[in-house]
């Protein structure tokens, strides 16, 4: 798929699910700008937009928690991506390996 056939919701971004090329752990989920991604597909680093600060994030440049992206994929209907990396260090802003280590399950009804 190219990116221009990628469907960007209405604020401009694509939900991307980051998953451990290694063991297949999710990491994290962030969002995408159409600049973001080609920083990415271009660096080989992950590339953000960060929705609360309204500007690019590269993955790690002040934390050195970086991810070196070994494939990216898009969904059937080209609105979200999957992006395997080989991370350099901790996802989560807590510190933790990945944002789901400490998550909650979220009661059935």
């Amino acid at each position: 798929m190219k990116i221009s056939d990628l469907k960007f919701d209405s604020a401009g971004l694509i939900p991307a699910v980051i998953q451990s090329a290694s063991d297949n752990k999710v990491l994290m989920v962030a969002y995408m700008s159409l600049e973001s991604l080609e920083l990415s597909l271009a660096s080989g680093q992950t590339h953000f937009f960060s929705r609360s600060r309204g500007e690019l994030w590269h993955k790690g440049a002040t934390s050195g928690n970086t991810q070196n992206i070994v494939s990216m994929f898009a969904d059937c209907d080209g609105d979200s991506v999957l992006v395997l990396v080989d991370a350099a260090g901790k996802a989560c802003h807590t510190g933790a390996l990945s944002c789901f280590d400490n998550y909650e399950s979220l009661e059935l009804k």
